[in-house]
């Protein structure tokens, strides 16, 4: 007696499914088996990448300070509730075989939360020179300029190559909230990092590794505004000596390339709670081979991200003093600066920072100890070949002082000068993102 007879109301394909399910049971328990032993493991995925990233596999459980000091990537930036790691390698390292020019590893809580590998790009592969008289130099960057896109199509290719081999066949996808700072990229997804592949056109190769959810949601970030409004508001610090200073600030150091706008840009909508990557605001902003960006064309390549984010951007045309920035500076918003940082101008807020530190004497004395500078600072000369992008982040009313912060590593998040000195370099054109 057939227990599944052939009837009308029975189709044969049904009885061969109904006989055949503990056989396709089988099968299934046997691939996946196949799958798990086929899967990459951590050793797997640190051999091929040439670093030891994994020490386990999971990555975002683990501690980022010793993750960072396991890869050899040191501190750049720290906050109360964030920090960063980069490292621009040398030219003999090597990551998927191929030389990378800046890595970073962000962590949020301690934990990782990504890591982004830049390889040829417009920037760090071409050198920067604001000089126009030098002709050796100017040589060497046609003939950079030149190889650029063959470099990064070899690097794209290579990595791809390699990644495929690895996890197997990548999806397209995108990753971004702006048209103009969207990527279109190739992804890997293993136990819950997601590996993006970045590569748009002359510009650069890039390899975003992420949790899958991060992933998932394409870069898409919306902090409430009455979120954002306490979370900088609270980031205004009122010091004993009258220095009213921005807090928990990152910091993107720029490298040896002329980035000093899409690197603040990117320090500011980090600090706004808006991603972003100096690499990719680059190519919004339009940034030329080795540096050198044009404020408005930066700013309206990442419009499309703030808005999206629930941000505006203000311009102001102001004089930069104490009175002026406090408007901004109190309510936790810093100001885009931009200026001329020439050499007399570094010196004097280098020397200035180095007496702030070492001078007890109340504000009133050191009002007084300025008066030279403020005189001397009035002859500060305009050179266009200094053109340059920083932050003002704090004021002094008490010394008549302000506050600025460059994009060149930690010792320049913080610099002191007087209103005279910064009046002397600035174009008085500022951008600030606000709610």
């Amino acid at each position: 007696m057939e227990i599944f007879p052939k009837s009308p109301s029975v189709p044969a394909t049904f009885m061969f499914q109904r006989r055949s399910f503990p056989f396709l049971i089988a099968l299934l328990i046997l691939g996946t088996l196949h799958a798990q032993d086929s899967a990459p493991s951590a050793a797997d995925v640190n051999s091929a990448l040439g670093v030891k990233l994994f020490d386990d596999d999971n990555l975002w459980d683990d501690d980022a300070s010793a993750t960072a000091q396991r890869l050899d990537w040191p501190l750049e930036s720290e906050t109360s509730t964030d920090s960063s790691f980069r490292k621009y390698p040398g030219t003999d390292e090597r990551i998927l075989d191929c030389r990378p020019y800046s890595t970073v590893l962000l962590a949020e809580q301690g934990s990782p939360s990504s890591l982004s590998l830049v390889f040829a790009n417009k920037g760090d592969a071409v050198v920067y020179s604001t000089s126009e008289s030098d002709r050796a130099t100017i040589r060497t960057k046609n003939k950079q300029v030149r190889d650029l896109p063959k470099l990064i199509r070899e690097d794209k290719n290579k990595i791809q190559s390699a990644l495929t081999e690895l996890f197997g066949e990548p999806v397209v996808d995108r990753y971004g909230q702006g048209r103009e700072t969207r990527e279109n990229v190739k992804r890997w997804d293993w136990n819950g990092h997601a590996f993006l592949l970045a590569s748009p056109r002359d510009e650069y190769v890039a390899i975003r590794i992420m949790p899958t959810e991060s992933a998932d949601a394409g870069g898409k970030s919306r902090i409430l505004d009455s979120e954002i409004r306490a979370r900088v508001s609270a980031r205004v610090e009122n010091r004993p000596n009258g220095d009213v200073i921005l807090k928990d600030m990152p910091m993107v150091n720029q490298g040896p390339k002329g980035y000093c706008v899409p690197a603040t840009w990117e320090r500011v909508m980090r600090y706004m709670g808006i991603p972003a990557d100096m690499y990719v605001l680059a190519m919004a902003g339009e940034t030329k081979e080795g540096g050198g960006t044009n404020l408005t064309d930066i700013a309206e390549g990442a419009r499309e991200s703030v808005i999206r984010s629930g941000r505006k951007i203000e311009r102001v045309k102001i004089k930069p003093n104490p009175i002026n920035v406090s408007k901004y500076i109190d309510r936790g918003l810093p100001l885009i600066w931009a200026m001329f940082s020439t050499n007399e101008f570094n010196e004097a807020a280098n020397s200035r920072k180095k007496m702030r530190l070492e001078t007890s004497i109340d504000s009133k004395e050191w009002k007084k100890t300025l008066s030279e500078a403020r005189k001397s600072g009035r002859r500060f000369k305009k050179f266009t070949d200094t053109a340059h992008v920083c932050m003002i982040i704090g004021y002094n009313k008490e010394t008549d002082e302000i506050a600025v912060s460059d994009s060149w590593g930690p010792e320049f998040s913080e610099r002191w000068v007087t209103p005279e000195e910064a009046q002397a370099v600035s174009q008085n054109d500022f951008q600030i993102i606000t709610f």
